[in-house]
């Protein structure tokens, strides 16, 4: 079955067979919302649990990230103008200050992956930049990234800039000196440490 190919593909960190098994589904038809559900988006699901079980790390899911995005780079022109937004808009970055990117990249791709719009200002974002984004597109979360710790009071201000605008839109933080404490502290409305947990989390805010 060409969708359990996919799933494997990824699984088994195959970029070019992703590739293969994507192309060979459209042409044979597939649903598209099947390909991309059960077949892209389910394996970085699996993934994100092989990672929680501490079977994969970092590198893999990585890795296991970028095939994904490649059959996903196959799939676009072919996904309805509404099948990659149903979800809901993400925005995220690396707060001001700070130049770090190689977690918030791993989380971004695992958040499309999960079927999300993504919204990626990059790093040394400004709270009034991630306020003025999440407002032109809709956000329904805000992800705010710090490797600093210098940096983590941006990730405050930010916050407070995001409930001073009077936005409804949830803010969650991450990164290597964050922690739960601390975004209880600041009045964010989740913390994670890893980028599958970070999925988690926006699924469960989506959904409250």
């Amino acid at each position: 079955m060409a969708i359990a190919d996919i799933l494997e593909a990824v699984v088994a960190l195959n970029k070019n067979k992703v590739v293969e098994e994507v192309e060979a589904s459209i042409n044979d038809k597939h649903s598209i919302d099947d390909i991309l559900n059960n077949g892209l988006i389910k394996a970085m699901d699996v993934v994100g649990a092989k990672f929680s079980a501490g079977e994969v790390f970092v590198p893999e899911m990585l890795m296991a990230a970028k095939a994904m995005q490649s059959g996903l780079e196959i799939l676009r022109p072919h996904l309805a103008a509404d099948s990659m937004t149903e979800k809901g808009t993400v925005v995220i970055g690396t707060v001001k200050g700070d130049l770090h990117d190689i977690g918030k990249n791993l989380v971004t791709m695992m958040i499309e992956g999960a079927g999300f719009n993504v919204v990626d200002l990059g790093v040394d974002v400004d709270p009034e930049t991630f306020v003025e984004k999440a407002q032109s597109h809709g956000a329904d979360v805000i992800c705010l990234s710090a490797l600093l710790t210098t940096t983590m009071p941006m990730m405050a201000r930010t916050v407070d800039a995001v409930k001073e605008a009077g936005l409804n839109t949830r803010t969650i933080v991450g990164g290597a000196p964050v922690t739960d404490a601390y975004a209880k502290q600041i009045g964010a409305d989740g913390f994670s440490d890893n980028a599958p947990g970070a999925v988690e989390l926006i699924r469960k805010l989506m959904a409250a």
